[in-house]
């Protein structure tokens, strides 16, 4: 099968290897398109020579065309959608091999390209609000509990906004002024620009404090801020590693709870696997009853390759996508060999 590996010198280059066979509970899946996560340029840094060509990818949807002899939620034919494991080879290939407890039917309603931008940021967002800030994780179920998120435009902001309006949350969200029109799409009740003094303009909105605040950006640039905001008992949580020591002790007198959130911490540990299948079928099926939408915003069509692939690579690492951007098309559109991007 055709694929696209990081060498160990972080360059992206199309190669071919054996198509794989499903054993015990995976499901081999031929992939239709591909999205690109902060995550993916995070791990190409750390490949090396031990573990080139590297395939990453942790967001597909595809066709599923052979099971392993325990598989009991798929058959042959059935479209499912995944972020799988950081421990296998990702999405980049035409094939890939994936957990049945990972996956889901995939939305019935979307395109291709739509549902591939939903699985990493749907499963970041959830797991979260919902089993680390113990939020409620049912429809109008936190009715006058407030939170605030910090980068509210980028791909798990987009559908955590989405999320949290579904579950009855009061949303503050911060962004850049260009993008307060693409906030209001995903349900954000209050837009913040981030560029102003965003204590004033929460106290300016009339709340002196705020049940969750979740930082998907540097937890340290916004630490001091959500400590001085958060309610006793309340949770501040973030996705993204600090490189200096949080000062939690500012936290201590409220009793207040920070949360780390960490997509494939289940899958590493095999803790919960099935959750994660869950509630991709709770996500799939909101989807398809428009309760979510899409956060797709940006579709690379000249196939599936290395040129393509470090394209996309490069806007996402540049802070140049809000919402999600995934490619299409046929794997190795384009000629084999390294490509000349960086």
């Amino acid at each position: 099968m055709k694929a696209i590996g990081v060498t160990a010198d972080q360059q992206l280059i199309n190669f071919t290897l054996p198509k794989p066979i499903a054993n015990s509970n995976q499901v081999l899946v031929q992939v239709d398109a591909v999205s690109v996560n902060p995550v993916d340029t995070k791990l190409k840094e750390a490949v090396n020579e031990a573990t080139a060509p590297k395939i990453l990818g942790y967001d597909a949807v595809g066709k599923v065309v052979e099971t392993g002899k325990e598989v009991t939620k798929f058959k042959v034919g059935d479209r499912i959608f995944y972020a799988g494991s950081s421990q296998v080879a990702g999405a980049d290939a035409e094939y890939q091999l994936v957990d049945e407890r990972l996956a889901s039917l995939a939305p019935r309603s979307l395109t291709a390209a739509e549902i591939a931008a939903m699985p990493l940021t749907a499963l970041t967002a959830y797991e979260l609000l919902f089993e680390k800030m113990q939020f409620v994780g049912k429809a109008n179920q936190n009715q006058k509990r407030t939170l605030l998120i910090i980068n509210g435009a980028g791909g798990v902001g987009s559908i955590m906004t989405q999320l949290a309006h579904w579950a009855g949350i009061t949303v503050l969200a911060t962004s850049s002024p260009k993008h307060f029109d693409w906030l209001k799409q995903n349900k954000v009740d209050h837009p913040l620009d981030y560029h102003g003094d965003l204590l004033k303009s929460i106290h300016d909105l009339g709340y002196t404090s705020l049940d969750g605040i979740a930082i998907l950006y540097n937890p340290a640039d916004y630490f001091d801020l959500a400590a001085e905001l958060v309610k006793p008992f309340g949770h501040i949580g973030s996705i993204v590693g600090s490189p200096v020591d949080l000062p939690l002790y500012k936290i201590k007198n409220k009793a207040a709870s920070f949360d780390w959130e960490y997509m494939f911490a289940k899958s590493d540990a095999d803790y919960n696997v099935n959750s994660q299948g869950k509630t991709l079928q709770l996500i799939a099926h909101l989807l398809d009853q428009g309760v979510l939408t899409s956060t797709l915003t940006k579709v690379l069509t000249d196939g599936i390759n290395a040129k393509s692939l470090t394209q996309a690579h490069k806007l996402v690492s540049q802070g140049k996508v809000h919402g999600k951007l995934v490619l299409t098309g046929e794997f190795n559109a384009s000629a084999e060999g390294r490509s000349d991007q960086k």
